[in-house]
């Protein structure tokens, strides 16, 4: 630790005093970010825990890939702003860059997309799967069911100590994901799967995979479409240890093979409060439906006592305007002037994100309008259900996920995550049988 770390040049150690006696803790710095305090000791040192319920104030581990400033609006993958990123950049070269912490060379970047794009083909047993689910199930419930039987078809990238097996599988999940993604949104409309092509780039091939159909037409990919899916997509990347990636981190600690702990990271994402924020946000819009009836809203927001709850606006980490936000806010106006809609919920989010931007209520609280309150409005104009809304959302986190556990696996200083409690049940007490109860 002591090799990785540099110490702050403020202060390197900070007291703590229990119950008379003080202790001394050592405080370590980052490249950038809050210093944090060593407590790896505190237990046997006080026989005492930190509580911390959402691990909030808790670093769980090393990490060299994503950066937040909430207060400052700022994400960084690997030190790239994340609009620099989006604006000059595409996904599968963002990619190699999470995954290795450099941006590829011309020679690099080729032999890294061609082994993406000739891994996209799954294995033909693996369709079967989908046959045992409802057509009406919901489409991660098969993410979740899918990719975790991954494991069951690529042994041979199962063993998490061998460096050239975590490549191969890392390679094959970023690879495979868009496949299984558009084959769930098939089985859902009850079409044949569509096979991936090797001439297109990521993003089109998911759009081509997911909206064409066989022996019917030609299906051409709209290139401002793609580029739009090709942002989504870096910007839902990573996002540094939030609930999901934590999930992945955690079941990756315990040595589980990588396609469980991706299908881990796939069920933790499902919750409402993580990846299903989009899909809220949209089906807000909706109720508000008209710019007339957003003071009635936004006097609902602002009262205590009322149930209703803006969706799209602040988050957990930024405190200022989503860096994300702003790169969807043109990419909305640019998908929707293409495909000629004349969209009433995105006339109804402008008034929304104006008066945010306005109202001291919404100043004073940093309620900004975050990445979910347009890309939801971008994926409807495409024409996706609201229900694949989080699958998109899987899609593109998996890169981050996957780079993210072949850190942690790597991570000499890591164990397996084992969090604590403050118990609150009944002590100890002796069994009375029935009769006597």
């Amino acid at each position: 630790m002591e090799e990785k770390y540099k110490k702050t040049v403020a202060s390197d150690t900070a007291s703590l005093t229990v119950r008379g006696n003080t202790f001394e803790l050592p405080i370590y710095g980052g490249s950038t970010g809050p210093d944090v305090i060593d407590i790896r000791t505190l237990y046997r040192d006080t026989g005492m825990f930190t509580f911390d319920p959402g691990f909030t104030s808790t670093a769980s581990c090393e990490s060299a890939i994503t950066y937040i400033d909430g207060d400052k609006g700022e994400l960084l993958y690997r030190g790239y702003p994340i609009d620099q990123l989006a604006e000059k950049s595409d996904f599968l070269e963002v990619a190699y860059l999470l995954l290795n912490g450099e941006l590829p060379n011309k020679q690099q970047d080729e032999e890294f997309k061609h082994a993406i794009t000739y891994h996209t083909m799954v294995h033909e047993q693996l369709s079967k799967f989908f046959g045992g689910f409802r057509r009406d199930a919901h489409p991660m419930a098969i993410m979740c069911g899918v990719v975790g039987a991954m494991s069951a078809f690529y042994h041979d990238s199962t063993d998490i100590n061998d460096p050239e097996q975590r490549k191969v599988a890392s390679n094959r999940l970023i690879a495979k994901i868009p496949t299984i993604a558009a084959m769930t949104y098939k089985y859902s409309i009850g079409q044949p799967f569509v096979y991936p092509r090797n001439d297109l780039n990521y993003a089109e091939n998911f759009l081509y995979m997911t909206f064409g159909v066989p022996s019917c037409e030609e299906y051409k990919v709209n290139p401002i479409l793609a580029n739009a899916m090709d942002k989504i997509f870096i910007l839902h990347a990573d996002h540094e240890q939030n609930a999901s990636t934590s999930t992945v981190r955690l079941a990756g600690s315990s040595g589980a093979n990588p396609f469980a702990c991706i299908a881990a990271g796939i069920a933790s994402l499902w919750g409402p409060a993580h990846g299903g924020a989009n899909e809220a946000c949209l089906k807000m819009l909706s109720e508000i439906g008209t710019v007339d009836r957003i003071p009635e809203y936004i006097d609902k927001a602002k009262d205590k006592n009322d149930p209703f709850r803006l969706m799209g606006f602040g988050h957990r980490v930024y405190k200022n305007f989503d860096p994300r936000a702003k790169v969807l806010q043109q990419a909305a106006n640019e998908v929707l002037g293409e495909l000629g809609i004349n969209d009433p919920l995105l006339e109804v989010a402008k008034e929304l994100e104006r008066i945010a931007l306005e109202d001291p209520y919404f100043i004073e609280k940093k309620l900004y309008p975050n990445v979910d309150f347009y890309s939801g409005i971008i994926l409807k104009a495409m024409g996706f259900p609201t229900e694949m809304f989080t699958v998109l959302f899987a899609l593109a986190r998996t890169v981050g996920w996957v780079s993210q556990w072949s850190e942690m696996i790597e991570d000499p200083t890591q164990k397996i995550g084992r969090p604590r409690q403050l118990f609150i049940g009944e002590s100890e007490r002796q069994y009375v049988s029935i009769d006597k109860r």
